[in-house]
């Protein structure tokens, strides 16, 4: 009889693919009195090392939550400086990402930001197009519901609709499954994130804000990966 408990991730037991929804650089510099955009320029940094610690212990895939499709809702200000720290993301550190042998995805609708901005990250995806280290997802103008949703209509232009069809049809289609989903500042929801790839990924919840979020942490949300058992709704 076949188990219902499944391994998951690569061959060693660890994930290929995680995820983070990168919460709590507004509450970061609220707690030190600080402007939010302080507290999302030490977001970057964090993007900085978590790269960085992705590649070191081999994941295949990290996607990171940088821009929601509900977060042209706020201040007109916070997301002009939002734009801004992208911006000098790419020019800053698109070197070392290529170096690195980094791939860059982008998923969402990025081509409705600015023209500079487009071509910005068109000659960055260009440019790491054919790197075959880890692949760097950016959710850019990203909502999981508008993506299904988008999945689901080019699939039924193209015949029955079926799992495999939207799921063919996703932002995501030719990424390795979701494995881990990790949310910093202590939320617990999913913010309208990756719904259909997370049905079954394995999540973890921390109360670290993301400005705060260290090579360790990560290290730490692996391990609990790998103590994990998936059962695919089985017992």
């Amino acid at each position: 009889m076949t188990s219902s408990v499944a391994r998951k991730g690569g061959a060693d037991g660890g994930p290929r693919h995680v995820a983070i929804i990168m919460d709590g650089n507004g509450r970061w510099a609220k707690q030190r009195f600080l402007p939010r955009a302080v507290g999302h320029q030490r977001g970057v940094e964090a993007v900085r090392r978590a790269v960085r610690a992705a590649g070191e212990l081999g994941l295949e895939a990290l996607t990171l939550y940088a821009f929601s499709t509900e977060n042209w809702s706020r201040p007109e200000d916070e997301v002009s400086a939002l734009m801004g720290l992208l911006k000098r993301f790419i020019l800053s550190d698109l070197d070392e990402i290529h170096g690195n042998g980094v791939r860059l995805k982008i998923i969402g609708d990025y081509k409705a930001l600015s023209s500079d901005l487009v071509k910005l990250i068109e000659e960055a995806l260009a440019r790491t197009a054919r790197n075959s280290g880890l692949t760097l997802v950016i959710a850019l103008n990203y909502g999981s519901q508008d993506e299904i949703a988008r999945a689901a209509a080019k699939a039924a232009a193209l015949g029955p609709v079926t799992k495999e069809a939207i799921a063919a049809q996703l932002d995501t289609a030719g990424l390795p499954e979701l494995d881990l989903l990790i949310r910093t500042s202590g939320e617990v929801r999913l913010s309208n994130f990756l719904l259909w790839q997370a049905a079954y990924a394995e999540m973890v919840f921390l109360d670290v804000l993301w400005p705060d979020f260290s090579a360790e942490h990560l290290k730490d949300a692996l391990a609990e990966f790998t103590r994990r058992e998936r059962r695919y709704g089985g017992r």
